[in-house]
């Protein structure tokens, strides 16, 4: 790879761990007290898809350890905000369901973060944000 490259590459990935960075102290800042980005993260996932899902395809989706998850899904559970249950189909697996007390969570931090993030892309203007998101993607695709 030429030396222009390479350069091109490392301004890439340096602005989108700036653009990481930022976001998640933003997001910190504004989610409801107590809520990391990862709770606000899984909720988001639950209530999006509407099904429960296994604790590793939680942790596939996000790509972190199934450690990783099971620490987040019982911090989500001691708090009330999702159930879990044994898969009845498969006794070894179990399976991860959003609360009404996990919806109104998520509802509560959707509402904190959306003048946030409404205001970032008023700024970026829609067709900016609209354009940025197909490049978005396959970037996350590539890594993936």
């Amino acid at each position: 790879m030429s030396d222009e490259k390479n350069t091109l590459a490392i301004q890439l990935f340096s602005e989108l761990l700036a653009a990481d960075q930022s976001v998640r102290n933003r997001l910190t800042r504004v989610l409801p007290k107590g809520m990391e980005i990862s709770h606000f993260s899984v909720l988001n996932s639950l209530a999006w898809h509407g099904s429960e899902r296994s604790p590793a395809q939680l942790a596939e989706t996000f790509n972190v350890t199934r450690g990783a998850m099971t620490n987040t899904l019982n911090k989500l559970e001691w708090a009330g905000y999702i159930h879990v249950r044994p898969d009845w189909d498969d006794a070894r697996r179990k399976m991860v369901g959003i609360s009404p007390a996990g919806r109104l969570a998520h509802v509560n931090a959707v509402s904190a973060i959306t003048p946030m993030i409404n205001q970032v892309v008023e700024k970026l203007g829609e067709e900016q944000a609209r354009a940025a998101l197909p490049i978005l993607r396959e970037i996350r695709r590539q890594l993936d």
